[in-house]
């Protein structure tokens, strides 16, 4: 079984993340997806973060397909970083093949994820392709750590079956939609200018 790791605050979830998960199922020909809708980001303010079980409801709402899991298992065992998270479920989950999917416009930043290198030698890496963020493959610092274990994106297919570490960028449609701008225009609305 073949399972795509898709983990993030979802604040709100929109159809950019729809378009992330639906890429990864197909080119990585992966049997399920687990939207991990997660308590909140170390990285991130959680002043404007909305509750566990709205976001979790929102996220329900727009996952694409029977295929597409959305859980929040990391608040309930008390997972707080995503190193914890692939211990936990990989642990739990033996014979099962995962790999991490993330948006493109995360792989910049994703030298300050606590244990980076940890993750990125634990398990296989999909990074999908965002607006402003193409060219991230190349210059970030873990692309730049890792350079000799990227995978042609043409071969997609078997990321899930290597050892870590192994990743890949791929290319597809993109969606400009974010959930910090979505957050902007909700307080625009609620707030006008007098």
């Amino acid at each position: 079984m073949t399972v795509g790791l898709f983990g993030g605050s979802f604040n709100p979830p929109h159809q950019g993340h729809v378009l992330v998960a639906e890429i990864a199922l197909r080119r990585l020909q992966l049997d399920q997806l687990w939207w991990m809708v997660t308590p909140g980001n170390p990285l991130k303010n959680h002043n404007e973060l909305a509750g566990l079980e709205d976001r979790i409801k929102l996220s329900r709402d727009i996952a694409p397909g029977p295929r597409v899991k959305v859980t929040a298992f990391e608040a309930a065992h008390g997972l707080n970083y995503t190193a914890q998270t692939l211990d936990f479920v990989m642990a739990r989950n033996p014979g099962v093949h995962f790999v991490w999917v993330m948006g493109a416009d995360n792989l910049k930043h994703f030298h300050h994820w606590q244990n980076w290198r940890g993750i990125t030698e634990t398990v296989p890496l999909a990074v999908i392709d965002r607006p402003g963020s193409t060219l991230a493959y190349l210059s970030s610092k873990v692309a730049k750590t890792y350079s000799k274990a990227r995978v042609d994106e043409d071969d997609a297919a078997v990321l899930p079956f290597m050892t870590a570490p192994a990743w890949t960028f791929i290319h597809g449609p993109r969606s400009s939609l974010s959930s910090s701008a979505i957050r902007r225009e909700l307080r625009a609305l609620s707030n006008p200018a007098s």
